[in-house]
């Protein structure tokens, strides 16, 4: 019979004392992924004072929709618990779809704000690393999106591929996307609007933190998916 209870493979063959130590810096790990995510998204929205301008709501829309949004729906499965009262897969893949519906209304908004500056300000759209990778993200978000939509209506489509390829697709395209929203995460951070806001030792301290929920993202993909590979090997 299957079992809703979720679990890692990594750590087997440790004693018991290192095996529940390494639980612990898991968990710690997955805490500190909930922490930035909502920290980055509040400081963010703070630096950004919305309403000042167009501008203004760009960054906000999008740490909104990246940051905490796709965070926590991707957390929301972690073996190592969630911050939500999920208890069962159904519940979970709910505000899962809940979540990334957010993302890309949220993302599209922010789209639609950073546009609409730069054609007022009348300055050249997609011109920097930023933007072509924050398009190419937005972009990826959609397909994933309707990825997600073949993984649920795999019936109804009548998919050849199989609902367990067809998860994989899903979760690897998932990591990818999230990457990408990483890296352009960290590129906002070398544009001239936030190097005139943050300086010093606090712009290396922001450059680095998006890179702790990513990895704790990565980690977690990876070992769902290589638990089943082993599981049915």
């Amino acid at each position: 019979m299957p079992s809703d209870v979720e679990y890692s493979p990594v750590g087997d063959g440790l004693g018991m004392r290192d095996f529940w130590l390494y639980v612990w810096l898991r968990r710690a790990a997955v805490i500190a992924a909930h922490i930035v995510g909502l920290g980055l998204t509040l400081i963010i929205s703070v630096l950004s004072r919305p309403g000042t301008s167009l501008f203004s709501w760009h960054p906000l829309c999008m740490s909104v929709a990246y940051c905490l949004c796709m965070t926590e729906g991707i957390l929301l499965f972690s073996a190592e618990g969630t911050i939500f009262c999920f208890k069962s897969r159904k519940n979970k893949v709910r505000f899962h779809w809940l979540c990334q519906a957010l993302v890309l209304i949220a993302a599209a908004v922010g789209l639609g704000f950073i546009l609409a500056s730069k054609t007022v300000s009348e300055l050249p759209h997609l011109v920097s690393w930023h933007s072509l990778l924050g398009f190419s993200t937005f972009t990826a978000s959609l397909l994933q999106a309707a990825c997600g939509i073949c993984v649920i209506f795999h019936k109804q489509l009548r998919l050849s591929s199989s609902p367990a390829r067809l998860k994989l697709y899903h979760a690897t395209c998932g990591l990818v996307v999230y990457l990408l929203a990483t890296v352009t995460v960290i590129l906002a951070m070398f544009s001239d609007w936030f190097q005139a806001t943050v300086k010093g030792i606090g712009w290396w301290v922001f450059a680095m933190l998006p890179l702790s929920p990513a990895m704790v993202v990565m980690n977690q993909i990876t070992n769902a998916y290589l638990l089943r590979n082993k599981m049915s090997s």
